[in-house]
């Protein structure tokens, strides 16, 4: 068995990226390089700088899919980043007269 070294530089390192992922989790966002596979409502407006009424605006039209679990509102980042690169049409849905 191989034996190494640590220094104290490596510990130090070691330590700060545990802070930081930590403060991340704690923060409500994820580690670094991880994208969350499904987003809050607050997190697609402010990951695309909309206000509710908007976001609400997007779901009655079918533009931005969702899901709804215990109240409250899921979306796919998938999702997200397809309506991002324009790859999603809004499905208008016209109330009866």
């Amino acid at each position: 068995m191989a034996t190494e070294i640590i220094t104290r530089e490596d510990l130090e390192a070691f330590g700060e990226k545990l802070v930081a992922q930590f403060k991340a989790i704690v923060s409500g966002g994820s580690p670094e390089g991880e994208r969350p596979k499904w987003l809050k409502s607050y997190q697609v407006k402010n990951l695309l700088k909309i206000s509710a009424n908007t976001l609400q605006t997007l779901r009655d039209n079918g533009t931005i899919p969702f899901t709804k679990i215990g109240g409250i509102l899921y979306y796919s980042m998938e999702d997200i980043q397809k309506v991002l690169r324009g790859e999603v049409k809004s499905k208008r849905i016209r109330a009866a007269r």
